[in-house]
């Protein structure tokens, strides 16, 4: 007889795994409790996503409102991500107290006193990134959006939860970064960025006419480009090099708008310089041709 044959006696309520009797009534008793558990992570899921859906109307509703007291996209956006931390693990907090009381019964005070040393002992750094994460938001240190530096990262804020910041580089890399370990916050979108653009010209040029081309460049660029905020401008020569001389132009722009404003003040440099003949030096290369009874030099 093969130890995994399978047998029944209806009359002594068991099932006969090989030797093994279980009885029904405890097969009956798992399943369903299995389906209990089924029923609880669906409901936990539908909560979850019903309350991601609310939220992030409420956030969208914020964000149109021209009411007094709204706030800020930036705002509206770190106030739904934390909404959202807060439902996730407040769900997974109940769903996993009902299934241990579905497996267990009901948790008596001594599994419950057993279960907060264990947690004092093994969750002391989830405790430490609740509390940071908490400090982040209520001295507003940064919000979702800001381009920020966390010691090593670098990156736009993607999400602020209660346990984790989440960054996204330039590069697409997701950097996800306990709130314990964040002790030093550099925002880089609080306050206006320099926009800062050095053009090389030829000694040969004439300084003071090369920047009235660049003031009325400026202008023109300052009038068209709503991002600006001060400037911009030339501030005059900054370097003399042994093949050119540096001309710097300087300004304030919105921000995280700074690498957009400089590239196209850039464009508009080149495309003036090229139209009033300004040159912009560059490597060249010499040819010397010797000829019989004379010396050519040609380029």
């Amino acid at each position: 007889m093969s130890i995994f044959s399978l047998g029944m006696d209806l009359e002594k309520g068991i099932i006969k795994i090989g030797k093994v009797p279980i009885p029904i009534d405890m097969i009956q008793n798992w399943i369903g409790k299995l389906v209990k558990i089924l029923f609880i992570i669906l409901i936990m899921a539908i909560v979850i996503k019903v309350g991601y859906s609310i939220i992030n109307k409420i956030v969208k509703r914020q964000i149109e409102s021209n009411k007094k007291f709204t706030l800020d996209e930036k705002k509206a956006y770190t106030f739904g991500s934390v909404l959202k931390s807060i439902l996730k693990y407040t769900s997974y907090f109940f769903g996993l107290t009902a299934i241990l009381t579905v497996l267990f019964g009901t948790i008596s005070i001594t599994f419950a006193s057993v279960g907060g040393v264990a947690i004092g002992f093994g969750a002391q750094s989830l405790v430490k990134d609740i509390i940071n994460g908490l400090f982040i938001l209520f001295e507003n240190q940064f919000s979702v959006g800001d381009y920020i530096t966390i010691g090593n990262y670098n990156g736009i804020v993607e999400n602020i939860g209660l346990r984790t910041t989440t960054l996204k580089d330039f590069s697409g890399d997701v950097h996800i970064i306990p709130n314990s370990v964040i002790s030093q916050v550099t925002n880089h979108s609080i306050s206006e960025s320099r926009v800062m653009v050095d053009m090389e010209i030829a000694y040969e040029e004439n300084i003071d006419e090369v920047i009235k081309v660049i003031e009325e460049i400026c202008e023109e660029f300052k009038k068209e480009n709503t991002n600006m905020v001060d400037g911009p401008k030339p501030v005059g020569v900054v370097n003399l090099k042994s093949s050119s001389v540096t001309i710097r132009i300087m300004g304030k722009a919105l921000p995280m708008t700074h690498w957009g404003c400089e590239n196209e003040l850039r464009k508009r440099l080149k495309i003036a310089f090229d139209k009033h003949n300004i040159e912009i030096p560059y490597q060249k290369t010499h040819i010397l041709n010797k000829r019989e009874g004379s010396n050519t030099n040609t380029l």
